[in-house]
């Protein structure tokens, strides 16, 4: 099994980027979280923690920024309904930390915040999460930091923008479709929920 790939970044788009490793491109599936940290394309040795998802017709890869991200995606779609594209709409939306804050204080509403995600499965996502969070030493840990312990917040944060502005640049967007991407978001949201906003907004965009 696959579960890490070093290589050269061939392609990075919103959900999906390519991995040049040894002459062999892999291209695996990414969340908005972990589109927003890789380098610039071409750049070399580039990590990613992978998770590989065998099917009947395909066998697909995703990959993550971080050991964390990778092992709450597993926790995701072993939730009965929810699969890897769903699992990534959770972690576009949400860091990991603030996923386990959501959790954390059983707000549903916040986790209906998740493209696809309405009333009743936000209260299952609540209620399964719970029970892996008791049970993951590795996320336990995560939720005693100083991040993961709390809910995530809406409130007005002025550097939420910011920061999704920035996350935007980096990747290779303009500013004149940073500004256009972020136009009409929410200003209470917090950064990954902007950055999540203006993805879908840029679409496919190469």
């Amino acid at each position: 099994m696959i579960v890490t790939l070093t290589g050269t970044l061939a392609e990075a788009l919103p959900t999906v980027c390519v991995i040049d490793a040894g002459g062999v491109g892999f291209e695996l599936g990414i969340s908005n979280t972990t589109a927003a940290s890789l380098p610039e394309v071409g750049t070399e040795n580039v990590k990613l923690f992978v998770r590989m998802v065998v099917r009947e017709s395909a066998v697909e890869l995703y990959g993550f920024s971080t050991r964390e991200e990778r092992t709450m995606f597993d926790k995701l779609v072993n939730v009965s309904g929810v699969g890897p594209k769903l699992a990534l709409s959770v972690l576009s939306t949400f860091t990991v930390s603030a996923l386990i804050g959501v959790v954390s204080a059983g707000d549903k509403k916040g986790m209906s915040r998740v493209p696809g995600v309405g009333a009743k499965t936000a209260s299952r996502l609540i209620m399964e999460l719970s029970d892996v969070l008791a049970k993951s030493p590795e996320l336990r840990a995560l939720a005693s930091s100083d991040t993961g312990t709390q809910p995530v917040k809406f409130e007005f944060d002025t550097n939420a923008r910011k920061e999704a502005e920035e996350a935007l640049l980096s990747m290779g967007f303009s500013p004149q479709e940073t500004e256009l991407a972020l136009d009409g978001a929410d200003e209470g949201a917090d950064t990954s929920t902007l950055l999540s906003y203006a993805l879908r907004r840029l679409g496919g965009r190469n």
